[in-house]
């Protein structure tokens, strides 16, 4: 796993070949901020939450680039343990990773609220498709925030409502939804783009 920008870069960590986590190729990687840096600007100490965070890669990515915090939840007991070893060795304090459930983190709501949130859970993982109203209805994104999810080939968001692009990279797709203006209360319809009347 190889950091490619920002204080961290050219940093490498060897993941264990036990792992199943697929992380996102560095051709993938280095697109995507190459787009995300149209977007946001990471080194105003922006908040980050890494969903299904895996390795880390991603997390890793934006602290090197100079997020103030990045929240990074996993599930799988071995990966947060990587995480956590990881962030040990950068011996940085901006990041928290956490054990658990990323859709019952969701559907929890509250806590910390975050300008950027990035997915990247199996590609074949039941009710994937569900993750943008999940996110968007959540309230852990802030108004005019950035979601990005990793996804494959066969998963279409174009037709929803907070959708702006997506960008592909060999099997890598990745979608991009905005946050409206004015966050909607939790569990409620996402409030984005217009709607004729």
């Amino acid at each position: 796993m190889r950091v490619i920008s920002g204080i961290y870069k050219r940093r490498h960590f060897d993941v264990p070949h036990s792992f199943k986590a697929r992380p996102t190729t560095d051709f993938a990687k280095e697109n995507l901020f190459n787009v995300l840096s149209n977007y946001l600007d990471f080194e105003e100490g922006l908040h980050a939450l890494d969903l299904f965070a895996g390795t880390g890669s991603i997390s890793l990515e934006l602290l090197s680039r100079g997020c103030g915090l990045v929240v990074s939840v996993e599930k799988d007991r071995a990966h947060y343990a990587f995480i956590c070893k990881v962030m040990r060795e950068v011996k940085t304090d901006k990041s928290l990773p956490l054990r658990g459930d990323v859709f019952k983190y969701l559907r929890e709501g509250g806590g910390e609220r975050f300008d950027f949130i990035f997915a990247d859970p199996p590609y074949e993982l039941p009710g994937l498709e569900t993750l943008p109203d999940l996110v968007l209805q959540s309230g852990r994104l802030k108004p005019d925030g950035l979601f990005v999810l990793e996804h494959g080939k066969k998963n279409q968001f174009e037709e929803h409502p907070c959708f702006l692009e997506r960008r592909v990279y060999g099997s890598v797709n990745f979608s991009f939804f905005k946050a409206a203006e004015t966050a909607a209360a939790p569990d409620s319809p996402a409030l984005c783009g217009t709607t004729d009347v």
